[in-house]
């Protein structure tokens, strides 16, 4: 288990990662209304927002009054609820690290596309292992995990200090601690499919971040980038903009026993 910290990766082609930045104030917005309710109406919001399977498949109904959206849009509500503050917080600080270089890499429009795909597929991923399960599935770790995917294919030498054990921090090039964490999720899917963590969730945001970043990526835009971006060399390049740097720290919780996160 390790935490990202800080990448050694600059910003090339804009000057704000107002995507990442807005994801993540919208998330915490929705997760401190959510936290002010009371528990029965944090449930009940959990239930709206969230992705239940046997809904979606047509094995139950939702009972009158708890419906907030139509139900197809539970493959995207259900990445912006959190089921505690350590569960978003884990999913909002890969998002910190890594997201503004994705950002980069394909444009504001692109990436906001691409997040939303991403927790798409990892809720339809989760649907398919699970489809008569009622537990609501909440978190954006579906999203998230489309978007290590696709930082590790873009800069899988960039250098990533990451918090090890919540003890050790290491310096490593990115492609070492996120192929250990991808390859973590489908070995606890196939070893632990029925966890309180849905791990079909994280790996089907994993195939959607590694397949669209082929398409949704800039042109010019390189894949396995062989260059470590620093500060000095964006700054030599012709038409670089400033950087924006990205850090920060946590861990993941469950705050309903009866639902799923991811």
């Amino acid at each position: 288990m390790f935490i990202p910290l800080h990448d050694a990766n600059t910003l090339k082609h804009i000057k704000v990662q107002w995507v990442t930045l807005s994801l993540i104030a919208l998330n915490v917005a929705i997760w401190l209304l959510t936290s002010l309710e009371s528990e029965q109406a944090a449930q009940a919001t959990t239930v709206g927002l969230g992705y239940i399977p046997a809904i979606i498949f047509g094995d139950a109904v939702l009972a009158q009054g708890l419906e907030i959206v139509p139900e197809p849009l539970t493959y995207l509500t259900y990445a912006f609820v959190h089921a505690g503050f350590w569960h978003l917080a884990g999913n909002m600080i890969f998002l910190w690290v890594f997201g503004d270089n994705v950002e980069d890499a394909m444009g504001h429009l692109r990436f906001l596309i691409f997040y939303l795909l991403c927790a798409a597929a990892g809720a339809l991923c989760h649907g398919l292992l699970s489809m008569t399960s009622q537990a609501p599935l909440v978190g954006a770790s579906g999203a998230i995990s489309g978007v290590v995917a696709a930082y590790v294919m873009l800069h899988p030498r960039v250098r990533v200090w990451v918090l090890v054990f919540f003890r050790v921090p290491l310096p490593l090039p990115a492609f070492v601690p996120l192929l250990l964490w991808i390859g973590q999720q489908f070995f606890m899917l196939a070893v632990t499919p029925e966890s309180d963590v849905s791990w079909g969730a994280h790996v089907g945001g994993i195939i959607a971040g590694a397949l669209l970043i082929l398409v949704l990526r800039r042109p010019g835009v390189p894949l396995f980038d062989r260059e470590i971006v620093t500060p000095r060399a964006v700054r030599n390049s012709p038409g670089a903009v400033p950087p924006i740097a990205a850090r920060t720290d946590g861990r993941i919780a469950q705050r309903f026993p009866w639902g799923r996160r991811s």
